[in-house]
């Protein structure tokens, strides 16, 4: 069943980690945020929003189509002027036009049809010569093998029906590039990273995250007892190393207004 963003239960499954120090210093060299307005568009529990401030941005404006993913938010960023929260969507995001410098939208267009309806609302509510960061996996991405720092890669060697739920949600690399330019976009270029995730001092503390799913909406497509198989599965590939540095595999896309 996929996962619901709008169950209580779900609030914090997206706050327990932070942003890596190598994602900053990456976005950093692509994109001055210090002083800047941004949006975060799909926000979830916030570890981006504070990653922008991290980087410099003097205002952030988390964006989620979820009261319960903003409560979530809310909590782990805490209470401070230079962040709001708004309850939206990615094609209606009820920000003035013209609004921020940069916009970020990180996991989020695997969750969306129309791609040209999301760029085209980011491209409205950013300023002049704004930038939009877009960061989300390819289909080629998706597909990575499984190893003892991709973790994610073993999901799917395990329960290889969840490569067709996984590759069918996922846009590849033309189809963005062609949707950003159409929206009205100059000076789009991509990258391609691997960001580390979260760094585990022992391979129960990964199987706990596992088991709470936190983070990994694929995971809401396994009952409880495919879950424990996993972790079975992934105990017995990394054979109790440790500590676990999980890194996965994304594209990035820097597009100009």
């Amino acid at each position: 069943m996929p996962m619901d963003f709008h169950d209580p239960r779900n609030q914090t499954s997206y706050t327990t980690r932070v942003a890596d120090a190598s994602w900053l210093e990456l976005i950093s060299k692509q994109v001055a945020l210090k002083g800047k307005w941004a949006a975060d568009i799909g926000c979830g529990g916030g570890i981006y929003t504070k990653a922008l401030l991290a980087l410099g941005a003097e205002h952030v404006i988390g964006v989620d189509f979820s009261a319960e993913m903003l409560r979530g938010a809310k909590q782990n960023v805490g209470e401070t002027h230079e962040v709001e929260w708004i309850q939206g969507t990615a094609t209606e995001t009820t920000l003035p036009s013209e609004h921020v410098d940069v916009v970020l939208e990180r996991a989020l267009i695997h969750h969306l049809n129309d791609l040209p309806a999301c760029f085209r609302e980011a491209r409205r509510i950013l300023k002049t010569g704004g930038t939009l960061i877009v960061q989300d996996r390819t289909p080629e991405d998706s597909v990575s093998p499984g190893s003892v720092t991709h973790i994610r890669g073993f999901i799917f060697e395990k329960f290889p029906r969840l490569v067709e739920t996984e590759v069918a949600r996922r846009h590849d690399s033309k189809k963005v590039t062609d949707a950003l330019r159409t929206s009205g976009f100059r000076e789009v270029h991509e990258l391609t990273w691997w960001e580390t995730r979260r760094v585990y001092d022992r391979p129960e503390a990964l199987f706990e995250d596992l088991r709470r799913r936190t983070g990994r909406s694929i995971l809401h497509e396994l009952s409880d007892a495919e879950l424990e198989e996993l972790i079975t599965y992934i105990d017995g590939k990394i054979k109790g190393s440790g500590p676990i540095v999980e890194k996965d595999p994304w594209t990035i896309w820097f597009a100009k207004r």
